[in-house]
């Protein structure tokens, strides 16, 4: 079984961590892609601000692991 990480914004991520997730804030483009490239291997699902998602860009989001998905706006 799988990790879950939330990534972007310190304010829009941080209650995920009530639920167990893994938070890890990142505000700056670079932050965003330095966080990604450090995730371990046994991470299933992350979840992303929609600026965190924008930093990614799309063949990120579009790869097949891990799951990604983007917070509405």
């Amino acid at each position: 079984m799988g990790t879950v990480v939330a990534i972007g914004e310190a304010v829009q991520t941080s209650g995920f961590a009530l639920a167990g997730v893994s938070v890890r804030p990142a505000e700056a483009p670079e932050s965003v892609r330095a966080v990604w490239q450090e995730l371990p291997d046994d991470v299933a699902l992350v979840i992303l601000t929609p600026a965190a998602a924008a930093a990614l860009g799309p063949d990120v989001l579009n790869a097949p692991r891990p799951l990604t998905v983007v917070m509405p706006p």
